[in-house]
This record gives structure tokens, sequence and C-alpha cells, in this order.
């Protein structure tokens, strides 16, 4: 028996009901996720996203890195490859959290530690930080509506949430 071992067996579960069964690639709702990977910050929880609804990336902060602005232009190109000049509008909701573990990542004596093992330099870890959520927010919202990559048929939002309370802020509306 491994660590995983439970969730297998829920899986047969999930197999054996069908749930599965008719789901498309695309979402139902055009929305496209990107939080933190945290086991706090679920969006089939907080959100009540359900299989097929909108598509999920996450990440350590659920920053908007590089690679999440390919993604969301990946998302965008098969959309319009897809559908065409048919291509419904899609919003992508980047939402930060409160007490976030990457804060670490602005403590002094961490960062050199880990900086040291990983090769980044600590000033690159530091602005991986989400220590003010409202203000990462802002920020990762400002780059994914700069860039190049996001699709014509793309929106942005920016959002907190709490994980004492429960409770998503919009911090940055379409």
């Amino acid at each position: 028996m491994t660590n995983l071992t439970p969730f297998l067996d829920r899986n047969q579960a999930y197999a054996d009901g069908g749930a599965y069964k008719g789901l498309t690639p695309m979402p139902k709702h055009q929305v496209f996720v990107i939080t933190c990977m945290d086991g706090r910050v679920d969006p089939a929880h907080f959100l009540g996203v359900g299989p097929g609804e909108a598509l999920v990336y996450r990440n350590a902060g659920g920053r908007v890195t590089d690679e999440a602005v390919r993604e969301v232009a990946f998302i965008g190109a098969v959309t319009e490859m897809m559908l065409g000049d048919e291509a419904p509008i899609f919003e992508v909701a980047v939402i930060h959290h409160t007490n976030c573990g990457t804060a670490f990542l602005a403590d002094e004596n961490f960062n050199r530690v880990f900086s040291a093992t990983t090769g980044v330099a600590g000033d690159e870890l530091e602005a991986e930080a989400v220590v003010d959520p409202h203000q990462t927010v802002k920020a990762d919202v400002d780059t994914l509506r700069s860039s190049a990559l996001l699709p014509a048929h793309a929106v942005v939002s920016g959002h907190v949430y709490d994980v004492h309370t429960g409770v998503v802020e919009t911090v940055v509306p379409v």
C-alpha cells in the first residue's frame, strides 16, 4: 500500500460511476483558471467546478509564468482551430490566495538555501513569492493582458481566495 492507494480506490469508484462519459476537451463554461497547487486551493471545492466545466492550470502560487502564458495561447489556438470565427470569448481567471507557501521564497534564509539547491537566482525566486496576493494577482493579470500571446477572444480577471473564510474576492474585474 502506498500513499496513493486510497486515491486509486476512489478512481475505481469514479470509473464505475461513468461520470467522465460525454465530456469534451473544451470546457462547458469557457473559463480557464490559473491558481495555486496548494492542497487547500482546489477550484472543484471553492468554486464548485465540476468535470468538463472549466480548464484548470495549477502551479506554485498560481503565478502567470511564461509556461502559463503559453498554455493560455495553446487553448486559444485550439479554440480558434476548432471553431474559427465562431470562437467564443473565454475568461482566464487568475486566482491567488492568502497564506501562500510561496511566501517562503521571500524569507532570506529559505531563499538562500533554496537558491543554492536549485541554482535559480535568489531575486528570481523572491519575485515568485505571493506575500500580498492582492498585489501579485494584479501584476499577473497585467502580465497576461500585455502578452502578445493572449488570444484575441480572451479576457482576463484577477481574484484572491481567502483560505480562512473560503471567500473569493474579485480584485481585477474583466
